[in-house]
């Protein structure tokens, strides 16, 4: 592991310093906790991500109409009327 300093308002302390209480665990482990589910909520925010996102869902859906590719602006004006 390696080591380094933070530092937290009041509030944030006494929140960690609770939860590590009822938890039974460190303040250290709450936070790398916490940070882990940060970088990993992120990593799957990237550009490269987001548009391998959209390519995996790519021909998953049908709108039951032939024409929407050329005719995608009526069909979204229309949606948006609603």
């Amino acid at each position: 592991m390696v080591r380094t300093q933070i530092q937290l308002t009041q509030e944030q302390a006494a929140v960690l310093h609770q939860m590590s209480a009822e938890r039974q665990v460190s303040i250290a482990e709450l936070i790398r906790n916490s940070i882990d589910n940060f970088v990993q909520k992120e990593a799957g925010t990237s550009h490269a991500a987001k548009v391998a996102r959209a390519k995996s869902i790519v021909g998953q859906f049908a709108s039951g109409h032939a024409d929407v590719s050329s005719d995608h602006d009526r069909y979204l004006a229309e949606a948006f009327q609603s």
